[in-house]
């Protein structure tokens, strides 16, 4: 190459790549969507098939990145930035500058779970099942990781039974992905999603609307507010539940069984994820300590999701 010709007018393209764990995912996420990222530099994340030999690296993410030109020392500084110092190892390669959504795209293959048939848009409808349409882009909750698939089986498993519910709330919604699947399975219920970070708000609002699923607040739609936990107006109005979803982490899902049982009705049901079965008797009994009983439990490699009930009057 030529030392007065650039990467990019030679048609190259960098792509980077590393493992980290959710948090950091998120927050490279959200800030790749901020004012003053530099647009040159276009990120993704999803969450990667934990390896259920290798328990040490279940849960992580892989971040991948594209440049147009070689990474240069102004780009590792925004590196550390985003990571607060604590960069991870990437691994450098060439690519054309046209491939990386394609790239990104077909990293990510179908998933069948329960029901439902999770695709990115390059791919093609299942002739049987229930099409979910997750672009990998976007993606924190692709389908792609057991406790998401695992959450979808159970909400099929829930419709099998002759479960009707008819307020359901997700909490940690992520992409949106089990509210939509919520949707598809009960379309007259009134469906409320919720999570911490705020860049799911966009993330929800394009999975709706790429999988036909209107947004407002009435039966059939699905509403979207950025909080923890519990902590919103619109999420506590809309109680009691009688589905709730919770696909999260096993320490989070310990400090919020008081206030999950408050926000259900005698009856209901309350799916919870993101716990390894190593954590499964705490998370158990922190919500059989609230009145609830377990229903049901699918295992999945190293992960457990359980179906618990509050016991109807």
């Amino acid at each position: 190459m030529s030392a007065d010709i650039t990467a990019e007018e030679a048609g190259i393209s960098w792509k980077l790549t590393a493992l980290v764990d959710r948090t950091a995912a998120e927050a490279a996420l959200a800030a790749s969507v901020e004012d003053a990222w530099d647009s040159d530099l276009v990120m993704s994340a999803h969450e990667v098939e934990a390896d259920r030999y290798d328990p040490i690296n279940a849960g992580l993410w892989r971040i991948e990145a594209w440049y147009p030109r070689k990474p240069d020392a102004a780009l590792r500084a925004t590196l550390d930035t985003m990571f607060d110092g604590n960069t991870p190892d990437f691994t450098l390669e060439k690519v054309e500058p046209e491939d990386w959504v394609t790239i990104s795209q077909q990293a990510v293959e179908p998933v069948r779970a329960g029901p439902f048939h999770i695709r990115t848009p390059d791919h093609a409808a299942a002739p049987e099942g229930i099409d979910l349409v997750i672009p990998a882009s976007r993606a924190f909750g692709t389908g792609q990781h057991e406790t998401t698939a695992g959450c979808l089986a159970m909400l099929g498993w829930l419709r099998a039974r002759g479960v009707h519910p008819r307020d359901i709330a997700d909490i940690g919604t992520g992409t949106g992905l089990l509210a939509i699947g919520a949707l598809k399975l009960f379309p007259t219920a009134n469906v409320i999603a919720s999570d911490i970070d705020p860049v799911c708000d966009e993330v929800v609002r394009e999975n709706a609307h790429g999988n036909a699923v209107p947004l407002g607040q009435r039966p059939g739609a699905l509403h979207y507010v950025t909080a923890p936990g519990m902590d919103d107006p619109g999420l506590r109005a809309r109680a009691p539940y009688d589905l709730l979803i919770a696909n999260i982490l096993a320490g989070p899902l310990i400090t919020l069984a008081p206030d999950f049982a408050r926000a259900v009705q005698p009856g209901a049901y309350v799916v919870l994820a993101g716990l390894l079965t190593t954590q499964e008797a705490r998370v158990t009994r922190a919500y059989l300590q609230q009145g609830l009983r377990r229903e049901h439990r699918i295992v999945d490699g190293d992960w457990s999701i359980l179906c618990l009930r509050m016991p109807a009057r």
